[in-house]
Order: C-alpha cells, then structure tokens, then sequence
C-alpha cells in the first residue's frame, strides 16, 4: 500500500483556535458516556482486615496476622493462555497496621529446583520468578504503586498510569520508594513478605474506609514466561488498571509527620586534559559537596519536595548511543529521583516536559497533589547552565550554555469518567541576556467505550534568544512564536488494532522544556495489526502482522517523506521473540529527493534457560549520507548477551557495528561493543566495572568537508556500591578515559576517583 504525495492535509495557525473549541466541545459531550462507563464498571470490593498480630519481615509465614488476613488465589493464568487455570498455585494475604500495608505470598511449585533467583541490585530481576502486587490507592483507574519481589527478597518498584496515549498507559520503572520484603525458598516453592510503608504512597484524604483498586502477579519463567493475575484479562481493552478487583478498609491508616530528609556527601578528585592537540598536562580539581534533599507528606495527598545543592549526578553512566550519520538529537532516559517522583503527573503526550533539560540546579520545588478529580503538579528549579535544543525541519542542534535561568513548569488534569480526562500545562524559562521561553497546552484523553480512545494535544510557545544564542545557532529572528497540534485515535479489540495520528508542528514553534527536535512539518499516520493467540500447547504464544502508512509535508505542502511499513512478530517458547520488518520509504532532505529506499529490519531475543539469554537487532538495505547528500547502503547490527552464573554473579555483553557505503566506497565503519560484570554479595551491596569502546573509521576522501579519519574512545569504571535502600547509599568508584584519532595515539583525557554518602531520616 503507498500514499501519493497529492493527498495533503493543512492546518494553518489561524484556525487553532477553532480546533481546540471544537475539542472541548466534543469532550464536554463525549463526558457524559464516560461517566456512564464510570458506573457500571464498579466491583464489589474485598475487605481487608486490620492486623490481629505484629508482622516480623523475614520471609517466614508464621504470624497469626497472617491467618487473619484477606487471603485470595491468582486463578487465571493471563499470559499465554488466555484466563486458564495456572500451572501452578500461588495464594496471597493482605492485611494492614497503623502505618504499613502488609502482604504475603506463598507461591508453590512441584519442582523448587527450577526457581529462577539471583541476587541483584534495586530494579533488576529480568528472568527471575517473581511475585507482585499493583494498588490503585486513588481509584481512580490512571495510576498505580506496583511492587515486586523476587524468591530472595530484591525489590522493583514502579507507578504504572494511564499515560497520554489512546492505544494504552504507561510505567515508570525508575520511581523508587523505601518498603521491606524478605523471601526464601522452601521445598514446596518460597514465600514473601512486604511491608510497605504508607509515607511512601499517596492515598485519599478521607475519613473512614478507603477502596483501592488491586492486582497481584505472579512471573513463572519456564518453558514459556507464565504471567498469573488475580482476575481475568480483556485482551481488547485499552485500560488495565480498570479491569482491577477492589479493596476496601484502611481505616485509621497514618502517614505521620511524614518528613523525608536526605542530607548528601558528594566528593572528587580527578585528572582531565583541557586541550586537544593534546598537550602534556593533566589538570587537577577536587570538590566536596554537600546537599540535601527533603519531603513533605503535607497531607495524605500532597507532597513538598526541595532540593539545595542536590547531587544530581548519575552514577550509572548512559549506554552508548551511535550519533553516526544522524540529524536529531538523541534522547537520554530521566534517572535522577527528584525529577522521577510523579512524573507521570507532568505528561501530555509529545514529549513537551523533559526535565533533563534543567541540567544543574542550585535549588529546585516540587509539589503534587490529587483531590478528587483533580491532579495539579508544579516544579520550579534555578539551574546554573542552560541546555537549549533548537529544532528544524531536516535536523536538530543542542547546546549547553554557562549561564543560568529559572523554570517553572505547572500541570493541572481533571478527570472525566471512568478513565478519561482534560488537562493544562504552562512552562515557562527566564535566562540571561533577554532569553525567555513560554509553553502552554491543553490536553485530553477520551476513552467512551473499553476498545475506543480519542487524544488532542494543542500547545503554543513563545521564545525569545539571546544574542549568544543567535549567533551559536546562526538564528536569523530574536523571537518567535509557533504552535503544535496532535490528533489521534485508537481503537483496540483481541485479535486486531487500529490508530490514526495527525500531527502538525509550525517552524517556529519551541518546547524548551521538553524534546521537541522536528517542527516545520504536518504529519499523518495510520496503523494497524491482526493477532493470532496461542498458549503453551501451540509453537507459538502470538502471531502478528501489521503495517503502517505515514506521510510528511512542509508547511507549504512539500514532501519530506513518506513511508510504507509491513511486519510480522512471533512470540514463543523460552521467552522467545522476533519481529520482521520491511520499510518503503521516499525522502527529501536539503532539496534532494531520494526515491524508493526498501531497508529491512529486525530484532529478537530468546531466553532457553535461567543462566544465557541473548538479544539481536538489524537494520540493512538504503540509506542516506546525511553529511554529503547523497545515497548510500547501510547496515545496522547489534546484539546483547546476559551471562548468570550462579546466584551473585552477572556479566552482559553488547556490540553495536554500523556501516554506510556510498559510489566512492566504504563512507564510515564503526564498531561499539560494551561489556558490563557485577558480583552482588546480597541484596544491598554489589561490585561493578563497566567498559565502553568506540571505534570510527572513516574514508576522507569521500568527505566533502574535513572530518576525522579515525575515532576511538575508551571508558572504565569500577564501582562499589551499598544500599540500605535506594536513598541512604554508600558509593565509591574510579573511572578512565582514553582518545585516539588519527594525529595521536590513545592517550588519557581524564580519570576520577568520586565518593557518595546519602542517608534518608524518616519522620
């Protein structure tokens, strides 16, 4: 299926206005089905007693709370049957104290050989048996705590939400709170204990009994990777959190005082060669920091937080990623805790708050709420250098400036029905020397019916530069205002989905606050896909084929490209996956026209047994030189090998190797492989050494402007680390760079030797 060029779809900025009041019509009339679906889709909650003893967590069963307790059975095996009883029995209890909610498994199994567990830091239980629990504390069917555990006790933690997408939600896995668990393996399988204390979550304000909304999983990794719930699952609905079973009690509940204050000591020395040619010298510096960072439970559902000189720095590096021949910039994952709590609060769909780009804050606020159906969040920081991105249509540039600015960003939502809202968001940056950035947006999310969904988001932006941005950016006006509008609808059943996207970005439109890198585009897109369902009896758990049609003009209805997409994916035994892609595509860039590009694609994993799995990818057929404007053939390969030996020890591989040939011959190799070994001694302490490798070659002569001929990087580091949770730590590593290109040798640009203490006091 191709789309031809002549079909054009054009919005011009007068009538935005126009667009958004037709919107808000549309969702003030679509509410009421909302609030239809709202109530019929009530259940009759179970009631969870309070605790008739106290709880030791040690992962032994024993106490008399727990005969007292909620006790049900996960009886539907969700994954890859289809709502079948399990292969295997897992019963859970649920109960509560004044200030903890308490749970237990017991999961049983025939052969407790086979139990997949390693000891492994916060967050990493990748191909581990696992058992979980997923509370909706607000019941409001858009966001839920999840924590998990694994047979020897090691935490994940997570906030699943509705999101800003009509095709599903989303989870933060990086959200980290301080609770206790405790696990062991016995011979009839292993049991797990969890306390989780109320400071940690949000809930409802209220008096008297509180209904929650509430899953309990449990991971059973075998010939196939069984995924076990308490309820069954509708595979065409568009919502998860409201298909929950209900929970009801928690009266009397207390989050105390609930003051979190965690003091930082960050200190280090290091080396670094400021000059390239490089010159003999190392310069030296140290530092000492110290920080602090704190949090107010002002009630059961707000929360202050404050940051003073808070250590923002990541202690796990970025993996590599390969900017070869690339126009946009790359976008980097959010790992800092202040800016992960409540994230979800702040999302909008299209990217408009990244707060990566609040780089270095000297101070930084938080506060978010939620009262009924109102959700309100505000961040304001003061950040000590300015990271600005500035989009265009072919690419994008980003620079780092040593000056400093205030943001602000506020999010308000209001909820409509069962799960369905209307929102607002204003971001606002001020800087030196006249800079100044301005967002707002409204948003909603529609879901009428369980398979239906309908998003708008329209923003507009003002920006003003200052005269160094000008001229680093070589930008031609001092400001610019612009708007943005997406449009989409999704509709999901069992066997077969279905989206159509519109999107429309001005040239002049900035989120300063957010990764926008494209704009000077309207865009259209449709997708759509058929599901076949297996079980463990068939070869396969699912089968997919789909394709997508997509098309992109200029604001003055010129092509910049347009793409025909057709795929099929497999899922089956040992974990297994694979996803064939074939891609037609036609592509104008800088006035050329590069006409019929056919690249295959594809990626897969498979995980045979509890100590190998691997992890494969490709890309391969045309492509362009985005340097020299030309046409070339490229291939993309990468692979991933995890290696556990035993229960302490894992070692994980990767390689990236990229190639771009063009009529004059080989344009650039590189070659990208990482290696990465851990020795964690238990839950709370490990090991690290991490080793990175860059390798670029590229031909000069087929360059029409000066580059490298040669590219190598070499980073290590050695870390050890200590958790008492994921807030009071204990880190102290070393770290070496090395450079080579073609006028020196590998030499040393830098090495550091760096130390972290943090201590959560909990009032």
């Amino acid at each position: 299926m191709r789309q031809g060029s002549g079909i054009q779809v054009r919005v011009v900025s007068h009538a935005m206005p126009i667009l958004v009041m037709a919107w808000l019509s549309f969702a003030l009339a679509a509410a009421s089905q909302a609030f239809a679906r709202d109530e019929g889709a009530s259940k009759e909650p179970f009631r969870v007693p309070r605790a008739t003893s106290a709880v030791v967590v040690d992962g032994i069963i024993e106490e008399r709370a727990w005969d007292d307790a909620l006790t049900l059975e996960l009886d539907f095996e969700v994954r890859p049957g289809e709502n079948i009883k399990p292969p295997v029995r897992t019963v859970v209890h649920i109960t509560y104290d004044d200030i903890h909610l308490l749970v237990a498994f017991r999961a049983f199994d025939q052969e407790p050989e086979k139990i997949r567990a390693r000891y492994r830091d916060h967050d990493d239980m990748r191909g581990d048996d696992i058992v979980g629990i997923t509370i909706d504390t607000f019941n409001d069917q858009r966001r839920a705590y999840e924590f998990m555990v694994n047979p020897l006790g090691v935490q994940a933690d997570g906030v699943s939400s509705m999101g800003q997408s009509g095709s599903g939600g989303s989870y933060d896995r990086a959200w980290d709170a301080i609770w206790s668990s405790a696990g062991r393996i016995t011979d009839r399988g292993y049991e797990v204990e969890i306390a989780i204390p109320f400071t940690q979550i949000r809930f409802q304000a209220i008096e008297g009994p509180q209904i929650w909304g509430l899953d309990c999983t449990r991971s059973f990794p075998r010939d196939h990777d069984y995924h076990i719930g308490l309820f069954p699952r509708d595979r065409g609905a568009n919502s998860y959190l409201a298909q929950e079973e209900k929970i009801v009690g928690f009266e009397g509940i207390s989050r105390g005082r609930n003051i979190e204050v965690v003091p930082t000591v960050t200190g280090f020395a290091l080396e670094e060669r400021a000059d390239f040619p490089p010159d003999l010298t190392l310069e030296k510096d140290n530092d000492l920091d110290l920080g602090v960072t704190a949090t107010w439970g002002v009630t059961p559902n707000f929360t202050l937080t404050s940051a003073f000189n808070p250590d923002f720095s990541q202690i796990e590096a970025d993996a590599i990623q390969l900017a070869l021949n690339e126009t946009f910039e790359l976008f980097f994952t959010e790992k800092r805790p202040f800016f992960l709590e409540s994230a979800d609060y702040f999302r909008t769909g299209g990217n408009l708050v990244y707060t990566r780009m609040i780089a270095d804050p000297l101070m930084a606020f938080k506060f978010t709420g939620k009262v009924g159906r109102n959700t309100a969040g505000i961040i304001a920081a003061y950040d000590e250098v300015t990271n600005l991105i500035v989009p265009g249509v072919n690419g994008s540039d980003s620079e780092t400036f040593d000056s400093a600015n205030v943001s602000l960003v506020g999010r308000y939502r209001y909820d409509l029905g069962a799960d369905s809202s209307i929102g607002a968001l204003l971001s606002q940056r001020r800087g030196e020397e006249g800079f100044s950035s301005r967002l707002s947006s409204i948003d909603a999310l529609l879901r009428p019916s369980n398979q239906d969904s309908f998003l708008v988001n329209a923003a507009w932006s003002n920006t003003t530069y200052s005269p160094e941005m000008m001229e680093t950016f070589d930008l031609d006006a001092k400001e610019i205002s612009g708007h943005a509008l997406t449009i989409e609808y999704a509709h999901t059943a069992r066997d077969w989905f279905a989206v159509a996207e519109y999107t429309d970005r001005d040239e002049d439109f900035r989120a300063d606050l957010g990764f926008v890198t494209r704009v000077g585009y309207r865009k259209g897109e449709l997708v759509g896909g058929y599901t076949w369902w297996g079980d463990a009896r068939n070869w396969y758990n699912r089968i997919e084929v789909g394709g997508n049609l997509e098309w992109a003009s200029d604001e003055n209805g010129g092509l910049l490209d347009k793409e025909t997409q057709t795929w099929f994916q497999v899922q089956g035994p040992f974990q297994s996956f694979f996803h064939l892609e074939f891609v037609d595509r036609t592509e104008v860039y800088e006035g050329s026209r590069f006409e019929n590009q056919f690249t295959t694609r594809f990626q897969g994993r498979v995980s045979p047994n509890a100590s190998f799995s691997i992890r494969v990818n490709g890309v391969f057929g045309d492509g362009v030189d985005y340097t020299n404007v030309q046409p070339g053939d490229r291939v993309r390969l990468g692979v991933n090998l995890d290696l556990n030996f035993g229960r302490h020890l894992k070692w994980e591989f990767s390689h990236l190797y990229s190639t771009l040939d063009v009529s004059g011959g080989r344009l650039f190799e590189a070659n990208v492989p990482q290696t990465t070994a851990v020795w964690q001694f238990n839950t709370r302490a490990f090991v690290r050494a991490i080793i990175q490798y860059e390798d670029i070659w590229r031909n000069r002569d087929l360059y029409e402007e000066e580059v490298d001929a040669k590219e190598r990087s070499l980073f290590a580091q050695l870390l050890f680390s200590y958790k008492v949770n994921p807030r009071t730590v204990f880190f102290a590593g070393y770290s070496h760079g090395r450079e080579e290109n073609q006028d020196f040798d590998m030499i040393t640009t830098g090495r550091s030797v760096f130390l972290k203490i943090g201590y959560a006091w909990l009032w």
